[in-house]
């Protein structure tokens, strides 16, 4: 076990109490999604039971690491910790970077492996990996930024050889960052010259209509190897053409929790984000999206390994409809993480 020496306690480190784990909160990083992050942290800091000492650990837009606001090199800050609560979103956080390091050190972690975390980001890769086992996805085609030339020679080819109108999103963002829907040869090419701006390769994506739902899926929860909690709908607002970034995290969407789905299709959504999360070799917990077409049936959008813990995020919403508090969630999942849990 760790001991603070005098100059330690000097820089205010926690005080550590014999038998209570450490548990250290890496939020912000070099990533699109900072901001969310900072406000995920937040939320796990204030929510983790009183069994754990936490440890904020911050990365800020360049990499660098600060423990309780002091600098300090990863694998120092990784050493004051018994295990890491994940709240990195996006590149960096996400995309199997960050798991990486923390298996190198040999730190127990909240979320999917490292594997698994880069393939659920690759939004095409991972419903290339999903149609395979019979997962229904939109039609999509990939861009690379120096493959397709000009932007207004790839606009004008879409449009008039892909089904329209189009999504275009970065191929590895997340929080719906640089997504666009485009219904015009000219809003085609201003949507993928903003998500190059963002990302070097695009997805095209089609657009389908439809009522908006997420589901999340708990490993090892209430007796359940896979536990599906109720499907959310999401109602973007009106200045929102569907789920977007404004809609995401400005509060003017309403979410029903559980959704106005029919049994049926509250059955279908549930069972589909529990294939995605086997198929894809998720673990601890994962929130899937998906459009509710009223005649084509239900399709897979895309996953989220690390679902947000805002006060707009749909999972912490979720657990409140099913009697479940935060702090217990977390518990959970620590557990798991330090009994190196995955699937």
């Amino acid at each position: 076990m760790w001991k603070t020496n005098r100059a330690e306690r000097r820089y205010n480190y926690p005080v550590i109490h014999p038998g209570k784990i450490r548990v250290g909160v890496l939020r912000g990083g070099p990533s699109s999604e900072y901001d969310i992050s900072l406000k995920t942290g937040a939320t796990v800091l204030t929510h983790l039971p009183e069994a754990y000492v936490p440890v904020d650990i911050f990365i800020d837009r360049k990499g660098l690491w600060h423990v309780q606001g002091i600098e300090q090199k990863p694998h120092k800050a990784l050493a004051r910790i018994d295990v890491a609560w994940n709240a990195l979103h996006g590149e960096y956080g996400e995309d199997g970077e960050i798991q990486r390091l923390l298996e190198s050190f040999g730190v127990p972690y909240s979320g999917s492996g490292s594997f698994a975390s880069a393939l659920a980001m690759q939004k095409p890769l991972a419903k290339e990996w999903l149609r395979n086992e019979g997962i229904k996805t939109p039609y999509h085609e990939l861009l690379n930024r120096e493959q397709c030339g000009s932007v207004r020679e790839a606009a004008h080819r879409l449009y008039r050889s892909f089904p329209q109108p189009s999504i275009v999103k970065p191929a590895m963002l997340g929080s719906s960052h640089a997504v666009s829907l485009a219904k015009t040869q000219r809003e085609l090419e201003h949507a993928l010259d903003d998500a190059f701006r963002a990302a070097e390769r695009v997805m095209v994506e089609e657009y389908i209509q439809g009522r908006e739902g997420s589901c999340a899926i708990i490993d090892d929860f209430r007796e359940q190897a896979h536990y599906a909690l109720p499907p959310v709908e999401i109602r973007a607002p009106a200045v929102s053409p569907f789920f977007d970034y404004f809609a995401k995290y400005s509060g003017e969407s309403t979410h029903a929790v559980p959704g106005n789905f029919s049994r049926e299709e509250k059955q279908a959504l549930q069972d589909m984000a529990l294939r995605v999360h086997r198929a894809l070799g998720l673990s601890h917990y994962s929130q899937s999206d998906f459009i509710i077409h009223p005649r084509r049936g239900i399709y897979f959008l895309e996953v989220n390994t690390l679902p947000g813990l805002t006060e707009h995020s749909l999972l912490p919403k979720a657990l409140h409809a099913v009697g479940a508090s935060l702090a217990h969630f977390l518990e959970h999942i620590i557990s798991l993480a330090l009994h190196r849990k995955r699937t």
